[in-house]
């Protein structure tokens, strides 16, 4: 697991609490394209479930997650897949 990956899953471990949390290293395969500069950890896949999400619309859910992960996406994320939900 790289630093940035890490960081994502600390990040959303605090601001989410989730029930359940994967992260993909989604870099490799978009080698060559905008964004990846060949140093890896640029394009993720975050599933996620959160009681947070409770009550929220698909928007709201993505919003949370990348509230908590802005200043990463405004620098070395470049892309980020979002699958959200509630537990159960």
């Amino acid at each position: 697991m790289g630093n940035i990956t890490k960081l994502i899953e600390k990040k959303l471990t605090a601001a989410l609490k989730p029930s359940f949390l994967e992260i993909t290293d989604d870099s490799e395969s978009h080698r060559g394209h905008a964004g990846h500069d060949g140093s890896g950890e640029s394009h993720f896949t975050v599933t996620i479930q959160s009681d947070a999400f409770i009550g929220q619309n698909r928007v709201a859910m993505q919003r949370l997650v990348m509230g908590a992960l802005k200043e990463e996406l405004a620098g070395k994320i470049h892309a980020l897949a979002i699958k959200a939900s509630v537990p159960g």
